[in-house]
């Protein structure tokens, strides 16, 4: 069979959308003619559109292949969909398909993390995207899609209105990726909503870029900045952004270099934002005149709800200047600061950077920070003078009070009988080995066990009683919680729940639970 070269060309814009509401099923219809003189152009046509594209595959350098030419044949039509339109582009740009792509095409989650795509590979992805109304959510982390990939992605999106979260973590992107996104930020018109730059090599210049762009910037809500290059002038850059944008409600900008000057800035745009509740700002140097000035935010501030502060160098003289601002705030509902995540994630408490905001569950992290029993005072006791506080969990798991601590802590509670407070405490003062223990409400414990092994909290609570049956007395339901084994508990605890769950009759009820 003879051969001839071939031309392609990528499918034509979708100039008329469907709403996103909408979904309906995209195809494009290949036609092959075949001139007399034996060569072969091939364009994809669809019925109505022009063929100009977004990746420039209708100018004279289009790539070539050779295919076969069925010579009985002046003209042939037919019909190709996602799978294929994905096979002819990596043809094109010369890549191996990505099997899992292909699998998913028609799932709303298309996770491509460590593929090794490379520029080329994610323009591939980039030019079955521009059709499909299927995948809302797109994740390309540490694929080294360098700015080229960058490129593609956003063109894609200027036609692609189904997308609403993208990672493009640890790719390398630079300066000049950080320019096409903030470019493309700036013109507010995709579905995006998330997105992901963490560990892009992001500087100084990059903070300008994205200052301008997120200052007018409405549609994105989470953004994650974390793991990049920023100093104190980006805090000053993206302090200013804070201070315009009426979008973000979930920043994340841990493990870069802000110290005292980027807190500053950064606390100066917070007191002017009014829609942002979720910031993490651990793992920076903010020390305490940063404390500082988040205490004054803090005070101010009646929007933020999460606040991570983790691994900042914040002594008790800073939690002195956090607990100002907590005497006065009136949205706050938890205060972290555990030991190391580690510990954290087994009591459940530890929040993911993937994680949602927590809506009207608000958090303030002060993990691996230097703070001692007397920031620890000072902490609660700004709970029990705040008559409109909040605050419903306090985590210090780190700190290691004494009997002292719990008979202050006693007098927070009479306040507030909301308040769950962890902490250490230190036991066997006699001479045995020191043993920590933590103090914990015990219906988070019992929660916990049923998150983490995906049954209904009810169940949990039958498999108390021998019967299997949706009541039993008090005293049968309290002996049974104090020798199951699931959920440990302490005398206290056990306590603490019965006095939530005995009605009247001296029964426990376990529908409340359904």
């Amino acid at each position: 069979m003879p051969c001839s070269t071939v031309r392609l060309k990528l499918p034509p814009l979708l100039r008329k959308r469907n709403p996103p509401g909408r979904i309906q099923k995209q195809t494009w219809r290949l036609k092959v003619k075949f001139p007399k003189e034996g060569s072969a152009k091939r364009t994809f046509v669809k019925q109505g559109e022009d063929n100009t594209g977004p990746f420039g595959w209708n100018q004279p350098q289009a790539a070539q292949v050779t295919l076969p030419v069925p010579c009985p044949y002046t003209e042939r039509s037919f019909i190709t969909g996602q799978r294929e339109l994905y096979l002819e582009a990596c043809k094109l740009v010369g890549v191996v398909p990505v099997s899992c792509f292909i699998r998913n095409m028609e799932e709303p989650y298309m996770k491509l993390n460590h593929h090794g795509l490379g520029p080329m590979g994610t323009k591939a992805i980039a030019i079955a995207l521009v059709s499909n109304t299927a995948i809302i959510r797109l994740e390309l982390e540490d694929n080294r899609i360098m700015q080229e990939g960058v490129l593609s992605l956003v063109e894609m999106l200027h036609e692609n209105y189904y997308l609403q979260e993208l990672n493009i973590s640890n790719n390398s992107l630079g300066l000049e990726g950080a320019k096409m996104i903030s470019d493309f930020l700036q013109k507010n018109i995709s579905s995006l909503w998330k997105l992901e730059l963490s560990g892009n090599n992001f500087k100084e210049e990059s903070a300008a870029l994205l200052y301008q762009a997120l200052s007018a910037n409405y549609r994105i809500k989470k953004l994650n900045l974390s793991h990049n290059e920023f100093s104190d002038k980006g805090g000053e850059y993206l302090g200013q952004m804070l201070a315009l944008n009426v979008g973000l409600q979930s920043l994340d900008l841990s493990w870069n270099h802000f110290h005292v000057q980027g807190a500053v800035a950064l606390c100066s745009g917070l007191q002017a934002n009014v829609t942002l509740k979720k910031l993490n700002l651990s793992m920076n140097g903010f020390g305490n005149e940063g404390a500082l000035a988040l205490g004054e935010v803090l005070r101010l501030n009646s929007c933020l709800t999460h606040v991570d502060v983790s691994g900042n160098n914040i002594s008790s003289k800073g939690a002195s200047k956090l607990s100002s601002g907590l005497e006065y705030n009136e949205t706050l509902q938890v205060l972290k600061g555990a030991t190391h995540q580690l510990f954290c994630r087994e009591a459940c408490w530890v929040s993911q950077p993937g994680d949602p905001f927590p809506g009207p569950c608000s958090l303030l992290q002060l993990f691996l920070n230097p703070i001692s029993m007397d920031g620890a005072v000072l902490l609660i006791l700004s709970i029990k003078k705040n008559p409109k506080s909040k605050m419903e969990e306090l985590d210090i798991s780190n700190v290691v009070v004494t009997e002292q601590f719990s008979k202050i802590l006693d007098g927070v509670y009479a306040v507030h009988p909301q308040l769950d407070v962890l902490y250490d405490t230190v036991k066997g003062l006699s001479g045995k080995k020191q043993a920590l223990s933590l103090r914990m409400k015990p219906m988070k414990l019992i929660q916990s066990y049923a998150d983490q092994h995906k049954i209904p909290l009810v169940d949990f609570f039958k498999s108390l009683n021998p019967t299997r049956a949706m009541e039993m007395p008090v005293s049968e339901f309290q002996r049974a919680l104090l020798q199951q084994n699931k959920v440990p508990m302490n005398q206290n605890q056990v306590g603490e729940l019965m006095k939530k769950l005995e009605d009247s009759k001296g029964m426990v009820n376990f529908s409340s639970f359904m």
